[in-house]
Formats: structure tokens, sequence, C-alpha cells
């Protein structure tokens, strides 16, 4: 073939791919519920029937989504994770459930999901096994996985990559997403290829990612532990310059699960991770015990402001803009309307620190006012300027977090860039 008709074949190829690969879903970030964390690879219901990985398990946890006034807020996805399936698929080569764990089948419990004007995710392995040893989707299977997950009315597939190598994740990914398309059914696609190619380039391409998955898990698996979501806000904040452009509507960046409910972090850590998950733009999935989550979790994860400022649809995701010597960090999103989003965050571990600065040096424009709103405690700023000086107390592993809009902006304001644009961290 000559050269010319290569290079045309080959955009051709490249045009048909991206077309294929547009599924119009998650054009701000997915909110839900998702089993991992908090349930892990539970099989033992004769000791264990509250926890284990079971039907009742998501009938209870779709009642406390529906009930509880999660829904109304966005939160709709039920998700299924790992060690749903028997060991065995049936004599056609198709996934099943566990029998005596999910007696009444996926589609009945797909049915019992959307009743209740919610959304059923599921999980699988583009591998011979899935990480928990159960059936995986090798390639001669994607196209016949991806048919059963739709016509179970499954609404979002998460594919781990246990068990594969990097040539079949390279060509599996994107055939599950044509697969899924090729269904007619609307199915978000969460992928976990860049977290076993180190998340970087140039092993992890994200143009093409951005192409095939709506949103990918990056890097490693969230545990329950203030260490651990501290090790990933380093990772996606040291490596920001590669991630932050790459996220947007229709295609996310994944921190991982929230943890807050359980037991590995404080009040101010749970706080924490809750304002630095909205400014990534990460998909909000909490991994917790519905049934039994405590007031002030629960006060924390239904916080209206948090979630607005979370599903904001220009779908930008925030950057890290100061590093200081004294340990606090400043992280900035900008959000639709000319409005912003600052989070304050303290890793000192001795006392409340008091942290003073101004909108000027964190690079807003000039000659602007802004009304601002705290997240968390509802007090409202009004007519703050860019070059006011301003005050505010940060606990030890905590966060404040500041919503602003602009009430007075000069005439040339739309031609100047927007806060922080174009602003690395600094460590002062």
């Amino acid at each position: 073939m000559a050269a010319g008709a290569m290079v045309a074949a080959l955009l051709a190829l490249l045009a048909g791919l991206s077309a294929a690969l547009e599924n119009g879903l998650a054009r701000t970030p997915p909110m839900g519920w998702l089993a991992w964390e908090r349930f892990r690879c539970n099989v033992d219901c004769g000791e264990d029937p509250k926890n284990c990985i079971s039907e009742t398990l998501f009938f209870e946890m779709a009642d406390r989504l529906a009930e509880d006034g999660w829904r109304e807020l966005g939160y709709r996805y039920i998700n299924i994770d790992d060690c749903w399936s028997a060991k065995q698929r049936d004599a056609e080569g198709r996934l099943i459930p566990d029998p005596k764990r999910f007696p009444s089948g996926i589609k009945a419990l797909a049915d019992y999901v959307h009743a209740r004007g919610l959304k059923l995710g599921i999980y699988g392995d583009l591998g011979t096994l899935t990480c928990g040893g159960y059936p995986g989707t090798t390639l001669d299977l994607v196209e016949r996985d991806a048919q059963t997950f739709a016509e179970w009315g499954v609404d979002m597939l998460k594919l781990d990559g246990c068990y594969s190598s990097a040539e079949e994740q390279a060509e599996g990914y994107p055939q599950m997403a044509r697969a899924l398309n090729t269904t007619g059914r609307p199915i978000i696609y969460s992928c976990s290829w860049p977290a076993y190619q180190g998340g970087l380039p140039p092993k992890v391409n994200y143009t093409v990612l951005a192409e095939v998955c709506n949103l990918w898990r990056n890097y490693d698996d969230i545990q329950d532990s203030w260490d651990s979501v501290l090790s990933i806000l380093d990772w996606f904040f040291d490596n920001q310059d590669v991630l932050q452009p790459v996220a947007g509507p229709g295609h996310w960046n994944d921190p991982d699960m929230l943890i807050i409910g359980n037991f590995g972090l404080s009040y101010e850590q749970s706080r924490s991770q809750m304002a630095l998950w909205t400014v990534m733009a990460a998909p909000l999935l909490m991994s917790t015990d519905l049934r039994t989550i405590s007031p002030s979790a629960k006060e924390i994860l239904q916080n209206r402001l948090m979630i607005q400022i979370n599903q904001d649809p220009l779908g930008i995701q925030g950057r890290r803009i100061v590093k200081e010597k004294s340990h606090i960090e400043v992280f900035l999103r900008p959000l639709s309307q000319g409005a912003s989003a600052l989070v304050f965050f303290s890793r000192r571990t001795d006392m409340p620190f008091l942290y003073t600065t101004s909108l000027a040096k964190l690079h807003f424009p000039e000659h602007t006012v802004y009304e601002v709103q705290d997240v968390y405690s509802g007090k409202i700023i009004s007519g703050l300027k860019t070059g006011d000086n301003f005050s505010v107390v940060i606990n030890p592993s905590g966060v404040v977090m500041w919503y602003l809009s602009p009430t007075v902006q000069p005439w040339h304001a739309v031609r100047q860039q927007g806060p922080g644009e174009g602003f690395h961290p600094v460590l002062l």
C-alpha cells in the first residue's frame, strides 16, 4: 500500500473509532454508591448475611438511596463490584450471577433499582479472571458480555484489568466500548486501563482514553485510611499538568471511592476528602454502609452546594495553585458563570492555622468584587475585592472551602484570563 493510502486508511479508521465510541453519557461526574471499599469480596452469607455480596445488600442500598434523600441530590448509581458472579459461565458461555447470593438474577435487581428512579452498575474484568478470581472477559467474550449486560438492564460497567497483558488491554478496552455502543443501551463505561499502565504518558495515551471511556481509574485503589487519601491526592496533583486538561464532560479522571462514613477518617479528614474530590471534578461514588451511616457523615455527603460545584456543567477539573512552606495548600476550580471554588487545605497535625492571603495573590482578575459562601458553614462574605486581604482558620488535616461568584466585574474582565489560568504551583 502506498504511503498516502496508508495514511488515508488510518485517518478513516480513527474517525470511525471516535464516532463509534462517543456515547453522550456522563456529561457531569457520575454519582452513586459502589460496594467495593466497604464490603470487598465478602461472600460468606451464612456467617455474615447483612454484609456479604448478595442481592439483599443491593436491594437495601437501593432503598436507602431512594428514601434517604440521596437520589434527589444526584446519587443515582448502585454499583456492584467484584465477586457477584458464579465461578463458572453457563453452558452457552455467558456470565451468570451466583445462584445462592443472587437468586433473583441481575435483571430482577436492575428492575428493582430502576423502579426506584436509580441506575445499576456492574463489574467485569478484561482478563482470564477478575481480581477476586471469578470469570473474566477475554477478548473473544467481549461482545457476548456487553450484550448480556445490556439485556440485564445494566447502566454502568466498571471494567478492571487483572490477569491481562498490556497488549490485550490496548485491544480489549476499545473493543468493549464499541461492543457496549453496539447494544444500543446507554451504558457508562468506567475503565481501569491507565491504572495498570502506571497512569502516565507515554504508556497512557489520554487522548485515546478520552475517546474510549467515560471515566477511568488512573491510580491505586483507595483504602480506609487518611494515608491512602493523601497518597492519591499527591499523585493526582503532582501530575496535574498531565491529568487536568484531559478531564471534561463525558470523560473523567477517577481518584476512586469516597470512604466518608467508614472507619479510617476523622470528621475533618472526611470533610477534606469531599472537598478535594469535588475540586478534582471526581465521580462521587460512596462506599459506606448507608443503612447505618452517621448524621455527620451524611451531612458532608449531602451538602447541596458541594454537589452543585462537583456537577458544574463546564466540567473543568481543578488544580493546586499554591503549596506553602507552612503546609497549607490552595486548590482552585473554575466554574460556570464566572464563579470559582477555592479549597484551603491544611496538612498540619498540630493546631488550627490562621492563613492570610488575597484573591490577587491567587491570580484572580483585578478590580473584581465577589460574594463568597463558605461551602460547609454557609456563612456569606459580601463585597470581597480582589485586592483585599482575608484570613481563614483551617483545622489540622481539614479544609475551608469557598464558593465565589462575581458581583462586580470591570468591562474588560472578559478579556482577562480566568482565576489561576496559566498559574503553576508556587512554594511560598
